[in-house]
């Protein structure tokens, strides 16, 4: 999988360009307004925009989604439960599904809390969290269809996986851009303050 994570000085977001290595079909997830950045990392990269993915509807993540849609012609794809945050998308998930880059199958995990249709994409060992997990933190939820207890109950799947996976977040507000999902059971404040993960 090729993965370029890009930094955005938007609110220090991370827009990500994902390819497939062998058939060279991508997706941008969460792209901010710099739309040309993540073009030129597509051309270098030699890759071809196939969709555009949000993790979830708040404007810092599809404020690049119309350009990159009009420049390449890529759909926009977003959680049915995230409608009313952009109702210009094209495809609309509505349950946990899996879809296919290339020869890549990503799994989509529906993940409320941040927003009611946040979710995480994960695939080959590395899962794109969106604002619901971030580097040591999480997303607010005091904002519209935010709930605490729904967040918590979202980071305790993702605890589940392998401690092995890469945590790609959806903003560089953590010490490092991005981690790993046992990095966060040791360090990750929410762990220990929300019970997200209780140690053995």
């Amino acid at each position: 999988m090729i993965i370029r994570q890009i930094p955005m000085g938007y609110m220090d977001n991370f827009s990500y360009l994902v390819a497939c290595e062998q058939t060279r079909d991508a997706w941008v997830i969460d792209p901010a307004p710099e739309v040309q950045r993540i073009l030129a990392e597509a051309e270098k990269a030699s890759v071809h925009i196939k969709a555009i993915i949000n993790t979830h509807g708040h404007g810092d993540h599809t404020a690049g989604d119309a350009e990159l849609k009009r420049l390449t012609g890529a759909p926009v794809i977003i959680h049915s439960l995230d409608k009313d945050r952009y109702p210009q998308a094209d495809n609309f998930l509505t349950d946990e599904t899996t879809l296919q880059l290339g020869e890549i199958t990503f799994e989509v995990i529906h993940t409320p809390g941040h927003t009611p249709g946040g979710i995480c994409l994960y695939a080959q060992g590395n899962l794109f969290t969106g604002d619901t997990l971030f580097v040591g933190d999480s997303g607010r939820t005091d904002l519209p269809g935010g709930h605490r207890p729904t967040l918590g109950a979202s980071i305790r799947r993702l605890m589940e996986l392998p401690d092995d996976t890469i945590v790609w977040p959806g903003h560089d507000y953590g010490p490092t851009p991005s981690s790993t999902i046992g990095w966060e059971k040791r360090n990750n404040v929410n762990a220990v303050e929300y019970g997200y993960y209780v140690a053995d």
